[in-house]
């Protein structure tokens, strides 16, 4: 219990939260068989480089080491039969035409719905609109501001990107914007194609990642009518720069005078640096956010951390309170969801608080890329 808080009236409320899952799962066992027939056959046209010692064979995938290394048993994705395909290993996305709802605002559209809600807003009630995820489908104009033309929306809008960590980013903003008094309700949405950017030819890199897409809606506490209320007592951001995550696709792409390999311009990683590196910044961040509130970890009912990798978020908490976590205290979504970038933590507080009483205290921390970490301390009303 958070006792001892003092909350005031014009604090800043997350008042609903929404989910789009997509209509497809693949399981490890299905992306183990497709990556196994892409690796055989690469290794077969390339025997000759890997006999001379000038390409290294590729690993066959194998779905119990996928879930062992991750955590992870499956995944959704908006198109399925396209990383299914061994001689593919990406979505099929059809292109749409300028005058046709841009993906990211189909799947945002019902999670942002489900989230006004839970508040009991109206979609023209919201005066601002912040689409934080890892990559934002086109330059310009900006996804946010079509999503708040489709909502009938008001205020403005924009699109931002702190790659994993853009859902914590993007409700400091939304935290800040209320505060200032430059809007009066904030819906922050975080729609992650992640099987887009997502490397599926390697081994390594090709079980990480599902799409999802969630929205928060946030308001002062003045305004706020919603039933249920998280009053945010803190929020902390921080970034560290590193190369050990990287992609490199971006509009200089085509203009650059040498070519790059192709697998720069997808997701990777240097995983066991990642963990090394980002375990003990996280763990430090979070004791440091609970201390500037006057909070200890034990007093903490739920963490709601970033679902990237199960061995490095049992290993944050226990570093955190001492002890393992139960499943209650740090709940996993990424048996099912896999790694979402962004939306993982915002799922996890999603479906894991309706046994949550008034007073009960849980920190949603997010890391990921930059390296970035973005943190908030609520409370339920």
């Amino acid at each position: 219990m958070a006792e001892g808080v003092q909350l005031g009236s014009n604090d800043v409320v997350i008042t609903g939260t929404g989910l789009f899952t997509p209509p497809h799962s693949i399981s490890n066992e299905e992306l183990a068989a497709s990556l196994t027939i892409a690796v055989d056959r690469w290794n077969d046209e390339h025997a000759d480089e890997i006999e001379r010692g000038e390409l290294a064979v590729r690993t066959r995938p194998d779905a119990e080491f996928i879930e062992k290394a991750s955590g992870i048993k499956s995944r959704y994705v908006m198109e399925k039969s396209g990383v299914l395909d061994p001689a593919r290993l990406r979505p099929h996305l059809p292109t749409r035409g300028e005058d046709e709802l841009s993906l990211q605002v189909e799947m945002a559209l019902p999670a942002v719905h489900e989230a006004l809600a839970q508040a009991g807003r109206r979609p023209d009630e919201v005066d601002c609109v912040i689409i934080g995820c890892s990559n934002i489908q086109r330059a310009y104009p900006a996804v946010a501001i079509e999503l708040q033309h489709a909502l009938g929306a008001s205020g403005w809008g924009y699109d931002m990107n702190v790659a994993c960590s853009s859902a914590t980013f993007s409700m400091q903003a939304g935290v800040d914007a209320l505060k200032n008094g430059s809007a009066n309700c904030v819906v922050v949405v975080h729609p992650e194609i992640t099987s887009a950017h997502n490397n599926f030819a390697l081994r390594d890199h090709h079980f990480i990642f599902g799409d999802a897409c969630t929205a928060v809606v946030l308001e002062r506490a003045d305004d706020a009518i919603a039933t249920e209320q998280w009053r945010v007592l803190g929020v902390k951001l921080a970034t560290k720069f590193s190369n050990a995550i990287r992609n490199d696709f971006g509009f200089l792409n085509a203009s650059e005078d040498d070519p790059r390999d192709p697998f720069e311009l997808v997701f990777r990683q240097q995983g066991q640096r990642v963990f090394k590196d980002v375990v003990p910044m996280v763990v430090d961040h979070i004791n440091a956010q609970l201390e500037a509130v006057g909070m200890a970890p034990e007093s903490i009912q739920r963490f709601w951390l970033h679902q990237a990798n199960l061995k490095m978020n049992q290993l944050i908490a226990k570093q955190i309170l001492g002890r393992l976590p139960d499943e209650v205290e740090a709940p996993v979504i990424l048996d099912r969801y896999a790694n979402t970038s962004s939306a993982g933590c915002i799922i996890a507080f999603h479906l894991h608080r309706a046994d949550m009483v008034s007073g009960d205290v849980g920190v949603l921390c997010s890391f990921g890329a930059g390296y970035s970490i973005g943190s908030l301390v609520i409370v339920k009303a």
